[in-house]
């Protein structure tokens, strides 16, 4: 049996996933990478993780990481937590 991820637009949230420069996926790796380059809106791991076709844990750990280096923020709303990446984050996303 083979099987293929989904790729609905009410899964992804119709947002395609953000390219990083090659700069920053060398500095940070692709997937770090491309998570922050993603948050230029808050997203919550769940939504990142679809879009990136990637497990929440996955996400949930990358996060954590690029949350200890101080380049996203996170804010609890009801169940959910949103990222959202910082002044340095942005910086960072934004050099190419």
């Amino acid at each position: 049996m083979l099987i293929y991820p989904v790729r609905d637009k009410a899964v992804t949230g119709a947002v395609a996933p953000a390219v990083p420069s090659a700069e920053m996926a060398r500095l940070l790796g692709s997937t770090r990478a491309g998570l922050l380059a993603a948050l230029a809106q808050p997203a919550s791991t769940a939504q990142l993780a679809a879009r990136h076709f990637l497990s929440p844990a996955t996400v949930s750990y990358h996060l954590g990481v690029l949350h200890r280096a101080g380049l996203v923020t996170r804010t609890r709303a009801g169940r959910s937590v949103f990222y959202r990446r910082t002044p340095e984050g942005t910086r960072l996303a934004q050099s190419r």
